[in-house]
């Protein structure tokens, strides 16, 4: 453990905390996923919508089998193309949340690189 205080340095800015900020890039992405529901939406795609859905009861009558037919095909479609949207809307977030978390880590593996660049830009401008 006697490492000069610049190794140190290296060690956790490029080892323990790009570390941590994968792993926390890593829980967003997660989160994103299941604040969106998209596992749930996949599973249950093609169900009626909000549970609407209606009995065909006892006997047989086919007018009341084409309405009940009818009017859960109708709450399934429904249902599928509002599980669509929400889908989408998640995938999009999740690209979102992913370009923007490769920003802030390559940001990170930079911040040396800047911090010794505008170092050396303010040492000029003050000679």
């Amino acid at each position: 453990m006697s490492h000069n205080i610049f190794v140190q340095y290296l060690e956790w800015h490029f080892f323990n905390i790009a570390r941590e900020i994968l792993e926390a890039w890593r829980n967003c992405l997660r989160f994103n996923l299941n604040h969106w529901s998209v596992p749930l939406l996949l599973k249950t795609w093609f169900s009626p919508w909000r549970r609407y859905r209606y009995s065909y009861g006892k006997g047989f009558s086919f007018t009341k089998y084409f309405e009940v037919f009818s009017f859960n095909m109708t709450s399934r479609v429904i249902g599928a193309i509002m599980r669509t949207f929400l889908i989408a809307a998640g995938f999009v977030m999740e690209a979102l949340v992913f370009c923007l978390g490769l920003l802030a880590f390559l940001v990170w593996l930079v911040l040396p690189v800047l911090l010794i660049f505008g170092f050396v830009s303010g040492c000029k401008l003050l000679f």
